[in-house]
């Protein structure tokens, strides 16, 4: 489809986070790239006897309230959704959904991962899908799902970006950027990988036809168009609806040799290659090869992130002792160096709750003695960030025989100062942070794209470079201090 006045073609971006909602609007064109926030609404979990589940149908309303919103902006041209990955929804042959869609940090995937294991093996699996090994990936939810009651229902499975454009459209289909996060994904042939699925007795007509970003996903359907404001017919776009691919496509790299960083929640930490790489190096090293943009791999590592700072504070705030941010960072500034550093990935980071007692626990259990102060935890988090964020682009490198020349870190960590000059110090490389909006500028662009509005891959970058703000730290202080902090976290 294309547009006959670029400067009025307003695209809706649909970008859903761990903790928040967001419908964002959009223009983009020859020089110009713009967003504006038409509507917030935040993501709540919910726990039910059974788990921590997603709250679905609020964020779906959510999203409807905010393209309302967007309609009285101007007009519409099409509407694009990305969320986080791994997560799916089971539908009956009516369409319906079965249950709530669990969160990826419930408690039951443990146990199925390693029935999983013994039936496939960690090298089979990592031969076919190159995924890293998390214990929430969706192959594994997949298998916990089978001793559900909603198995023998069901007929189809949606990740949650996928559900969300069927109950807009009505269509069925897999973006094959998510499908690509799944670990029943083949990564060198770009299916779905009908012997994984087989193996491990799942149907394989529960996995719809992939789409591409870019690819016509469908129109709004009446009752929709009807309560949002926005013409019947408005087609809603596939993007690279993982929102780290998304992200990762508006990377301002205008040189070789980047590497990414792209921080919120997670940190996910990587290169972009032309193809994955599948070594037992590789999988023993628990990198991870995903889907980006134009059939480009994210190769990367997923790094428990800013999820860390933000329980922290969650859990100060419950006891009434919430510092402000700008006072904590000023205090972890202060704070000494290296005074304590723990593994971001210790899976006892990864549920909710309170996580200073946890990083207390960990520290004691390393030999070290615990921060006394709000501004030493927050000092703890971001360098043992920015050493976790050393040692994934480093091996990252290695494995893939690539040579680094500067770090882009994108999302909303490139706004922490202290953690993006951590990174370039740590590294030795320069990082270039920003943009902060990564991700809807991303689900943006393809938009545009397919509008013909914008470029190829490099010229969407290239218009990211010029219009948003970044900013650029070199590596400074000691260097060896960074050194000798690394090889405290080294396995013994």
């Amino acid at each position: 489809m294309s547009v006959t006045s670029p400067s009025d073609a307003v695209f809706a971006a649909v970008d859903l986070g761990a903790t928040s909602g967001r419908v964002i609007t959009g223009r983009a064109g020859p020089g110009k790239l713009v967003l504006t926030e038409a509507h917030r609404f935040p993501n709540t979990p919910v726990r039910l006897p059974d788990g921590l589940r997603w709250d679905v149908l609020a964020l779906y309303q959510g999203m409807l309230d905010g393209l309302r919103t967007a309609a009285r902006s101007g007009p519409i041209a099409s509407v694009g959704i990305d969320t986080w990955a791994v997560d799916y929804g089971l539908l009956d042959a009516d369409g319906a959904l079965l249950g709530l869609p669990f969160h990826y940090r419930d408690s039951r995937n443990g146990q199925a991962a390693e029935q999983v294991l013994a039936e496939c093996g960690a090298q089979e699996l990592y031969s076919v899908s190159g995924l890293q090994h998390l214990p929430f990936n969706t192959v594994f939810q997949l298998a916990a799902h089978q001793a559900s009651a909603h198995r023998g229902a069901a007929r189809t499975m949606l990740l949650i970006p996928d559900l969300l454009v069927h109950w807009l459209t009505g269509t069925v289909g897999a973006e094959i950027t998510n499908a690509s996060t799944t670990g029943l994904f083949d990564a060198s042939a770009g299916t779905w990988s009908d012997a994984l699925i087989g193996r491990l007795g799942l149907a394989r007509s529960w996995f719809p036809p992939l789409r591409e970003p870019g690819d016509p996903a469908g129109t709004l359907l009446p009752h929709v168009a009807e309560y949002t404001g926005l013409p019947a017919g408005t087609p809603v776009t596939t993007v690279a609806s993982h929102d780290t691919a998304s992200a990762v496509a508006s990377v301002p790299a205008v040189e070789p040799g980047f590497a990414y960083v792209s921080c919120g929640t997670w940190s996910l930490a990587g290169l972009e290659l032309a193809a994955p790489v599948l070594t037992e190096e590789s999988r023993a090293a628990n990198f991870t090869n995903e889907r980006g943009v134009d059939g480009t791999i994210r190769y990367l590592r997923n790094i428990m992130g800013m999820w860390l700072l933000e329980e922290c504070r969650r859990a100060w705030e419950r006891q009434g002792t919430a510092p402000g941010l700008a006072e904590l960072l000023a205090d972890a500034a202060r704070a000494r160096p290296f005074a304590a550093l723990i593994d971001p990935d210790d899976q006892t980071f990864l549920a909710p709750g309170d996580m200073p007692s946890r990083m207390d626990a960990h520290l004691v259990r390393t030999g070290q003695k615990p921060p006394d102060t709000p501004g030493g935890y927050v000092r703890c988090v971001l360098e043992s960030l920015a050493l976790a964020h050393r040692r994934a682009l480093r091996q990252a490198a290695g494995l893939a025989g690539r040579e680094l020349t500067r770090i882009h870190l994108v999302g909303g960590g490139s706004r922490n100062e202290l953690l993006c000059q951590w990174t370039a110090d740590a590294t030795g490389l320069p990082v270039t942070a920003g943009p902060a909006e990564a991700t809807a500028l991303g689900n943006v662009l393809l938009q545009a794209r397919t509008h013909g509005l914008v470029g190829d891959l490099m010229d969407m970058r290239r218009l990211v470079a010029q219009t948003q703000e970044l900013r650029h730290y070199t590596p400074q202080g000691d260097q060896q201090a960074w050194d000798r902090a690394a090889a405290r976290l080294e396995p013994a």
